[in-house]
């Protein structure tokens, strides 16, 4: 006949020691499944994933009812990630994306729509207000910043609207905005 003391008397080393071979068990299946390494010198950069920005704009210039632009960002920005999303509602359109990781290693991405500022800002800000303005060139970017969050800015550039924001420093956000505004529409 075996021991075993009430659940009454079951405290947090109980607990501890019970929980030690779930933990081993789900280290070894994730290395097994070379889901997870260990680096001695702290954490690597992982490989950034391809994606064709040109055929992507391309393709948004073609069923996109407003002007897309593919700004000439410098050669060392890698481009990563593209949506294409709608903003419902009034004041609401097509919205497209595109994703870039600059050379220091910052994600930036730039948004292009239709849809009024509010509406844009809205969309992808939540409840951010303005703070503030950034003359770029003959460009006014409408600043949205405040703590704890990715500052972002937009601007009107006619038919359309655009929005950037990540985690650049200023010189990445005046970098990309300079490259937006230098960029001529794409020919659908």
């Amino acid at each position: 006949m075996s021991y075993q003391k009430p659940r009454i008397l079951n405290d947090y080393r109980d607990l501890f020691w019970s929980l030690i071979p779930l933990v081993l068990i789900a280290v070894v299946f994730a290395g097994l499944a070379s889901q997870c390494s260990f680096g001695a010198k702290g954490p690597t950069q992982g490989q950034i994933p391809h994606f064709d920005v040109q055929a992507a704009l391309t393709s948004d210039a073609r069923t996109l009812p407003f002007p897309i632009r593919n700004p000439a960002v410098p050669a060392d920005w890698t481009p990563n990630s593209g949506s294409r999303e709608s903003i419902s509602g009034t004041g609401g359109g097509p919205v497209s994306t595109v994703g870039y990781i600059t050379v220091q290693g910052a994600y930036m991405r730039f948004t292009q729509s239709n849809a009024t500022e509010e509406s844009l800002a809205r969309f992808v800000l939540g409840s951010r207000y303005a703070s503030g303005t950034e003359q770029i060139g003959d460009q006014k970017w409408i600043v949205y910043s405040e703590p704890g969050s990715e500052p972002a800015w937009i601007t009107d550039l006619g038919q359309s609207r655009v929005l950037i924001t990540g985690a650049g420093k200023k010189e990445a956000f005046t970098t990309l905005a300079q490259a937006i505004t230098a960029a001529q529409p794409l020919k659908p």
